[in-house]
């Protein structure tokens, strides 16, 4: 899959949280075998699911805004890096909250 391909979502992701959803795919989405993989408990897992629903949730959102839709393409097409992206939206959602 080409770079260009990649939903904004998954962009928006830390390694971690990439790594969790491997281990959800690759366990049949049951919490009760990730929360072994991990050595917590279920409760633990399914919070730490419910909070990687709502970034994704947020980061759809977030998508319908032009101008964080405009700073993630020019992440994608390279002519920003990632991190500073990633400063800019998170700048920008700070000043829009403030507002």
């Amino acid at each position: 899959m080409d770079i260009k391909d990649v939903p904004d979502w998954i962009l928006s992701l830390e390694k971690d949280e990439v790594e969790f959803i491997r281990k959800f795919v690759l366990n049949s989405g049951s919490l009760k075998h990730i929360a072994k993989n991990y050595d917590v408990s279920y409760p633990t897992v399914r919070t730490r699911l419910d909070r990687l629903i709502q970034k994704i949730e947020l980061n759809e959102r977030n998508d319908k805004e032009e101008f964080i839709s405009f700073v993630k393409h020019l992440a994608i097409e390279e002519r920003v890096s990632l991190e500073d992206a990633k400063l800019i939206i998170e700048k920008y959602k700070n000043e829009m909250e403030e507002k």
